[in-house]
């Protein structure tokens, strides 16, 4: 059995910012990895310009292999069913278009971490002093003893199912699916990401050029079928913006998500000396961009296990405390008071909209109110609107409904 300060489970951004800390606090930190790196990750590899100078301050300019083509995005395009479509630049300029497979293995190799692939996680045993993992590497049973467990493996995190085991079933689950497909004519501006406020699409609609291809994504309900779902799409994108694309290549993906957290502050940090992060958590900006607040709040957990031995307080008291930043910037880019009132994004939607006429502000407003409509199954509406009353009051969002 080895021994370490600090386990990892997933080597993702989340993962490698974490790491960073606590192996620059002198921390012994393993990463767990069921795969073999570089591995595979869905992702539209679209960052936030926050994110990518969280990866500038602590890993440094990303290599070219990391990016794909185009290198950069210049910021989002709103679409609506009235036809009217909204640019709109991100602050501080252009950021980079992440091929994951490689940004991730980059920053995990830059965060110093002792990383072990082709190891599953298996399961755990919080025995309060430390934490004992079970995972199997290449297929044979290996244990490690450490005093925290960080979870930093995804919306279907394999740690929040051993901590929670019933936390599956009490939120909805979404699939998001992308196919790529050969150009023949595309109008969509290749420097944007495009996403459109569609009731008759999916839940999450999305397009955007890379290397070479247009990619074509639909979000929906788990269990709905997705063949059919991105058929609509395309001959949408076809008979309204001229989108003329080749039938989609093979290597289409897809992945569950969990989208609700962050808009009703439900989130999920983990139990004693476990500690989850990233969209583990329930992080997810708005436009379902998750890089960001993934390297934040994995800094911050990794902060946590360092400043919880400095003072010699409990792990999940630091954490909780000093997690609420991040809480408060993500979803406040949920919050409609937020949205109305402040700026919560990172391009200006306010100044967007105001350069519009008077009827095409009033056609977005109402295709936006029909948008949102679509998740009235959810039961979501009331704890959205307590959540925004709640936050000019207290300053935040409560602590009470996390996990």
């Amino acid at each position: 059995m080895r021994s370490v300060d600090v386990v990892i489970v997933g080597a993702s951004l989340a993962a490698a910012a974490a790491a960073k800390r606590t192996v620059d606090a002198g921390l012994e930190t393993i990463v767990l990895e069921r795969k073999e790196l570089p591995r595979h990750k869905i992702c539209s590899g679209i960052l936030s310009p926050r994110g990518h100078r969280f990866l500038l301050e602590n890993f440094g300019p990303l290599p070219r292999e990391t990016l794909h083509e185009p290198t950069s995005c210049r910021g989002v395009t709103f679409h609506f069913p009235s036809m009217v479509s909204m640019p709109m630049d991100f602050f501080h300029g252009t950021t980079p278009h992440l091929h994951r497979k490689y940004s991730d293995h980059w920053a995990i190799q830059r965060s110093g971490a002792e990383v072990h692939d082709q190891t599953s996680f298996a399961g755990l045993e919080d025995r309060a002093d430390h934490v004992l993992v079970h995972a199997r590497q290449n297929g044979e049973p290996v244990e490690y003893r450490a005093r925290q467990v960080i979870g930093a493996d995804g919306p279907s995190s394999l740690v929040v199912r051993a901590v929670y085991p019933d936390y599956t079933k009490q939120i909805p689950w979404f699939f998001v699916g992308q196919k790529f497909h050969e150009i023949i004519d595309c109008p969509l501006s290749p420097e944007y990401f495009h996403f459109w406020f569609h009731p008759g699409l999916g839940h999450y609609t999305w397009s955007h050029a890379r290397d070479g291809r247009q990619i074509v994504g639909v979000g929906f309900k788990r269990g709905d079928n997705f063949a059919k779902k991105h058929a609509v799409v395309q001959q949408y994108l076809e008979d309204k913006h001229g989108v003329r694309l080749k039938p989609a290549d093979d290597d289409h993906e897809g992945c569950a998500e969990n989208f609700g957290p962050s808009l009703i502050n439900r989130y999920v940090f983990g139990k004693g000396n476990v500690l989850v992060t990233g969209q583990a958590a329930g992080f997810l900006n708005m436009i379902g961009e998750g890089m960001s607040c993934a390297l934040h709040s994995g800094a911050i957990s990794g902060e946590a296990i360092v400043e919880a031995r400095l003072r010699n307080r409990p792990v999940q008291e630091m954490y909780r405390r000093m997690i609420a930043s991040e809480v408060r910037r993500c979803s406040d880019q949920w919050n409609p008071l937020k949205i109305a009132f402040d700026r919560p994004h990172e391009a200006d939607f306010p100044e967007a909209l105001m350069a519009l006429g008077w009827r095409d502000r009033a056609r977005v407003l109402r295709d936006m109110w029909n948008f949102i409509v679509l998740f009235k199954e959810f039961k979501w509406g009331r704890q959205i609107a307590r959540a925004a009353l709640e936050r000019p009051v207290i300053g935040g969002y409560s602590m009470q409904r996390w996990l």
